[in-house]
């Protein structure tokens, strides 16, 4: 655990920063490649309760409750939670608490959501555990993570002399280990951690694979930002979705 950024990993100290990034959204990674895949691998959730593990200032909530789900939004920092709770529409509340430790019954939701909140969360095999047991049974729980691009070297990408990319630079893959990013105002921990300890921890919670994608960009957006054809040579998220039996 990195000292200077304290317990909470940074977030704290960068909220304010994250929030206006998110008010912008102009976040190519969400906007363009996996809200679309997030959003289709919801289903339909009319009606049904949700719970979204991470939720920063509530961005996906939001995108979810427009679609008729009646959501909850848990994060640990108080200034994503009231920023959140700024823009509540009455499908939507926001609770403060940790991932590790969430404060529902077992089996309220039908569906709980990780959009990219594992790699920020220290304890990922109780959050996963935690996940599972709030879960009704038939529940969906959809998680987009970083996969072994959290294991990049900064710079990420190795180039030629021309400054053309040739590959991307990864070690310490099966390592598990923090370390920390900076970008626009944003300083924080974030967690590696290689495929199969993610895995092992959905196995271990006796949740069931149903998909998994390696989304890449859509036609669409290539031609909205030509950069994001990088994904379609080195896909940097997994989403899966698990079941609970």
């Amino acid at each position: 655990m990195n000292d200077e950024l304290g317990p909470d990993g940074g977030w704290a100290a960068s909220a304010p920063a994250w929030i206006e990034g998110q008010a912008r959204d102009d976040d190519p990674n969400r906007v363009l490649l996996l809200d679309p895949v997030m959003l289709e691998l919801s289903g339909p959730v009319e009606g049904k309760r949700v719970l979204d593990l991470g939720c920063g200032e509530g961005r996906f909530s939001r995108m979810l409750a427009q679609r008729g789900a009646r959501v909850v939004g848990l994060d640990l920092i108080a200034e994503m939670v009231i920023a959140a709770q700024g823009r509540v529409s009455s499908a939507e509340s926001y609770v403060q608490a940790t991932a590790e430790s969430v404060p529902f019954a077992d089996s309220t939701f039908d569906l709980v959501v990780s959009y990219v909140s594992l790699v920020d969360i220290p304890d990922f095999r109780a959050a996963i555990h935690e996940s599972a047991r709030v879960l009704r049974q038939g529940g969906r729980f959809l998680v987009a993570n970083l996969n072994f691009a959290s294991a990049s070297l900064i710079p990420s990408w190795a180039r030629d002399e021309d400054g053309r990319r040739l590959f991307m630079r990864i070690d310490r893959y099966a390592d598990e280990y923090a370390r920390v990013l900076e970008w626009a105002g944003v300083k924080i921990l974030n967690w590696h951690r290689p495929l199969s300890a993610y895995m092992k921890a959905y196995l271990e919670a006796d949740l069931l694979l149903r998909e998994y994608l390696e989304p890449v960009p859509s036609d669409e957006s290539l031609r909205d930002d030509p950069s994001t054809e990088d994904w379609f040579r080195v896909p940097i998220f997994d989403v899966m979705v698990w079941e609970k039996p």
